[in-house]
């Protein structure tokens, strides 16, 4: 939501400091020293219990040998495994806070965490190598390499009567320092700096640099200036790579200003960057802190979960999928079975139901000072049920360029009762910044908002009672691909489930999920790129995203639309004109038809679907997830049973749905299903397989302990247990509600 809040803190809290150490151990934050008051330092070592906004001061053990850390401000604080490292600083020599006589350290502390809560004590580790040079306001960070899997300390700069841009390494298994050699243009001299590690790279932005022409370090540089450049460096490679340069004029105000004394955290592959000072020659009196917050998207997000079905109608789906964290939004896809009837031409009338922006060259974003040319989206009509609080934004702008830094606003606010979500494309930028790297992020600023809401479907967690609407809703309706595999030989009474067969309580069923890889031979855009249009999928520099000549039997993948939130309702896709199906590979100039002007296809009763999601963030379209298949129901049979309820006894669960309308008479039964583990299950842990438990004209069942120890944890995303439950009228079976019944840290095996 962007929203910022002031939580309402208790226990020892802390006084207000500057430039102290900070770690996050999970929902816990260490804080250690900092100035207090001017010439006044702090050695002082506070908890804070996120979860609870807790505050404790702890007092950790002394070292078996020497004096534990002196009060000071500036130093580094770094976290790895259970362990903190504490390294230099600045502290007073002098008795009297009014009489500051600086003392710049470079003592190396251990500090040993307990888990979950409170610390053990303070150590000084034997080092061998040469120790870096006294300092303070510089940075350090731990990477670990996934082959080698030696834990380094990187430090990195900072302050010693002069600027530094030195970069010093510590083995942290042999507790060896030592200087590594760089490729590279090394970073002008700096503190107050940031450095975070995303990937195998450092990235290092903004601080204090020398006002000296070109940089050179003077024994006491007089004069200084805050810097916005910003490098990276390969920590595999050690080679140091330039992104925005500290002479890089931005009259465009695309880029976060100069500033030192500001804060930086990654989250997942995204940099945000916060505040600062926005720096001051010694001459000048003033300074300014900065309000802004930017983010900056290192690399494209991962692909998404699966696309998992909640429900199924004779004409809809409405589906969802894992949240990707730091992402704009979702590209959805799908395929059918059943030939799409192609469109002889581009339609003269507008999308049906559906809002359409309206074309404009350099179209500028809501709420936005910028102007950026872009191509737009037509609203997306998200009707979630029961689910009107979602936090919408405005506009959300989708940059597509591999290689330029973009400034994208978008305000968010509560969404209409109709729920929609309007995305705009952003054409491809030339880059006017000089930025050449082939896989450069994208760095935007964050608006922050007043409105937050949050929505779950499907997912029951522990062992509580509670109502929800089903995760997921798979079709008894089972392709010819899918089997049934009984599990001993007894006596059976099939029964014809709209296109599958449903045994006895013996019985196993498995559901196909199909692979990615097996499924597309040939990848079509959804949409192409005109002149100056950038679309959600990449331009012709991007393979994976380039059209091959179609063939009879090539798939091709229609979009649903660019989504918010992390499930839709599927009623519709979109048709791309007869004459664009078979294009072959063309640069980004092709010509492609109006986006808006597209017409949209309904969903057949009685069809198979699959469907695939990629999550879309400032680098771009991620690469899409994996292949699921659902089929709409067939005209008259039962819908899904809604609003399970699981409640806990001593020895055993209780599920509990309401009845489904039924088309066609009576619901005659319902059959409740658990998901069980199996040999085949270990061979394709993408199949799984059910066994009734359940089959009767009531609406709720119980399920033992002895079954329940026969089940199978889903790992897919987080760990559950799967149940599905399905009711019979005189047509037959309908489709099934699947309930994922999260079970937190299991040591079920799969």
């Amino acid at each position: 939501t962007n929203q910022w809040f002031l939580p309402a803190v208790r226990g020892d809290i802390p006084p207000g400091c500057a430039a102290h150490g900070f770690v996050c151990d999970g929902t816990r934050i260490l804080v250690f020293g900092g100035m207090v008051e001017y010439g006044r330092y702090s050695n002082d070592l506070y908890e804070l219990q996120a979860s609870r906004w807790l505050w404790k001061k702890v007092k950790p053990q002394a070292p078996s040998t020497g004096s534990p850390p002196c009060p000071r401000l500036g130093h580094s604080f770094s976290l790895y495994g259970n362990k903190c490292y504490l390294f230099g600083g600045l502290a007073n020599e002098s008795e009297d806070s009014n009489n500051n006589v600086p003392r710049y350290l470079n003592d190396f502390y251990e500090l040993e965490l307990q888990h979950g809560s409170g610390v053990v004590g303070w150590s000084i580790p034997v080092t061998k190598g040469i120790l870096p040079s006294p300092r303070e306001s510089h940075t350090a960070i731990v990477y670990c390499r996934k082959d080698l899997g030696s834990p380094k300390m990187y430090i990195f700069g900072g302050m010693c009567g002069c600027r530094l841009n030195d970069l010093w390494e510590l083995d942290i298994e042999t507790m060896t320092w030592s200087r590594p050699e760089t490729k590279g243009t090394v970073p002008l001299p700096r503190s107050l700096h940031t450095a975070n590690v995303i990937g195998n790279k450092m990235y290092v932005f903004g601080g204090w640099v020398p006002q000296s022409a070109g940089g050179e370090i003077s024994a006491h540089d007089g004069e200084w200036k805050c810097t916005g450049s910003f490098s990276y460096l390969n920590l595999d490679t050690t080679e140091w790579i330039g992104l925005i340069s500290d002479c890089q004029e931005d009259k465009s105000n695309l880029l976060p200003g100069p500033r030192a004394g500001h804060c930086a955290v990654a989250v997942g592959t995204r940099l945000y960057i916060w505040s600062g000072r926005d720096g001051y020659r010694k001459a000048w009196n003033n300074q300014v802190c900065c309000k802004d917050l930017w983010y900056l998207d290192t690399e494209k997000p991962p692909a998404p979960s699966q696309v998992q079905l909640i429900r199924a109608t004779t004409n809809s789906f409405q589906v969802k999928w894992d949240e990707v964290p730091t992402v704009e939004g979702y590209l959805l896809q799908l395929h059918a079975d059943s030939p799409v009837p192609s469109v002889a031409g581009i339609p003269g009338t507008g999308v049906p139901e559906t809002s359409v922006l309206s074309s404009q060259g350099g179209s500028s974003l809501h709420h936005s000072p910028q102007s950026l040319p872009g191509v737009p989206y037509p609203e997306m009509k998200v009707d979630h049920p029961s689910q009107t609080n979602n936090v919408i934004p405005n506009n959300v702008q989708v940059s597509l360029s591999s290689n330029s830094l973009l400034k994208v606003e978008g305000k968010e606010k509560v969404a209409a009762p109709e729920n929609k979500i309007t995305q705009e494309a952003v054409k491809n930028h030339a880059d006017a910044t000089g930025f050449k790297e082939s896989n450069a992020p994208s760095l935007l600023p964050v608006c922050t908002s007043s409105s937050q809401t949050s929505a779950n479907v499907g997912e029951l967690h522990d062992l509580d009672k509670r109502t929800v609407n089903p995760d997921a809703s798979v079709s008894s309706t089972v392709s010819s691909t899918q089997t049934m595999v009984t599990q001993q030989a007894v006596k059976t009474e099939s029964s014809s489930t709209n296109g599958a067969v449903v045994k006895d309580e013996t019985s196993l069923t498995t559901f196909n999920s199909k692979s990615e890889a097996a499924e597309t031979a040939c990848i079509m855009p959804a949409t192409r790129v005109s002149a100056g249009q950038t679309n959600d999928s990449h331009s012709s520099k991007t393979p994976q995203r380039q059209m091959a000549p179609a063939k009879p039997r090539d798939r091709q993948w229609y979009d649903v639309g660019i989504f918010k939130n992390s499930s839709a309702v599927v009623s519709q896709f979109y048709l791309l004109p007869e004459e664009t199906l078979s294009i072959s590979n063309k640069t980004e100039s092709a010509d492609v038809p109006d986006y808006r002007l597209l017409k949209k296809q309904d969903l057949f009763p009685g069809t198979v679907y699959r469907f695939r999601v990629a999550a879309i963030n400032g680098c771009g379209v991620g690469p899409f997830s994996k292949v699921s298949e659902f089929k709409t129901c067939i005209p008259g049979f039962p819908g899904a049973p809604s609003t399970v309820k699981i409640t806990k006894s001593v020895d055993c669960i209780h599920l509990s749905w309401e009845p489904p309308a039924s088309p066609s008479g009576n619901i005659l039964e319902y059959s409740a299903y658990l998901a069980i583990r199996s040999t085949q299950l270990q061979e394709n842990p993408s199949q799984l397989v059910f066994m009734r438990i359940y089959c009767g004209l009531k609406t709720s069942c119980m399920v033992t302990a002895a079954q329940l120890a026969n089940a199978h944890v889903d790992y897919t995303s987080r760990p559950a247990i799967v149940f599905r439950i399905s009711a019979k009228n005189e047509r037959g079976y309908g489709p099934a509600t699947q309930v994922r019944w999260l079970q937190g840290k299991v040591g079920v095996r799969r």
